[in-house]
């Protein structure tokens, strides 16, 4: 995937001036980090008061609220227990720690696909993308509905196929879609929906 995808794997993405991504000179750490590696976000802070009121005081309390992602094949609820007993033993300065646990969703691993389904994808991205070379590319295991279905379907083949065109800013305030490229992937769904189905 690193050789297939190259440094777009971080071109894509637009950051300050001067700032590197993590592992980027390393594209199969960067690809490993991303998808079979945790990953620890803080997502939103309260109990900070505004910069106009803010002074040298103690706060009674801070809260943040943090999302882990895990690697697609770790179990969700070994994996909260984990976290909360490293976040609430030997707490600098006997600190009082308090967790309240929204929720916890299982990651997913794609299986081998049947020749029939590998081939008509690669058709398809051959066809519908200017003769490039199709690959799968991992994201981590944040879409438990995907481990849902697999648990659903044991002998159903899943493929979850995403847009993400020029300048789409996933989960952005300024999100869209590319016409385009969502015009590419339907026709390529379709390609492969026929295709299979005349197996």
């Amino acid at each position: 995937m690193a050789n297939l995808s190259g440094p777009e794997m971080h071109n894509k993405y637009g950051v300050v001036e001067g700032a590197k991504y993590c592992n980027q000179d390393d594209l199969v750490a960067m690809y490993l980090a991303n998808t079979w590696e945790s990953n620890l976000s803080i997502t939103g802070a309260g109990g900070l008061p505004d910069i106009a009121m803010a002074g040298n005081v103690v706060r009674a309390s801070t809260s943040v609220r943090i999302s882990m992602r895990l690697p697609p094949a770790m179990e969700p609820q070994a994996a909260k227990a984990t976290i909360e007993k490293i976040l609430t033993t030997d707490v600098p300065y006997n600190a009082k720690v308090t967790l309240t646990p929204v929720g916890a969703g299982s990651g997913w691993s794609m299986k081998v696909l049947s020749p029939a389904l590998d081939k008509a994808i690669k058709e398809a991205g051959a066809a519908f993308y200017d003769g490039k070379e199709t690959g799968s590319y991992g994201m981590g295991g944040s879409i438990p509905f995907l481990s849902e279905l697999g648990t659903m379907y044991p002998e159903s083949e899943i493929v979850a196929f995403g847009l993400l065109g020029p300048n789409s800013n996933a989960h952005g305030p300024n999100e869209m879609i590319h016409l385009g490229y969502a015009k590419k992937l339907t026709s390529s769904l379709a390609h492969i929906i026929q295709s299979v189905a005349n197996k």
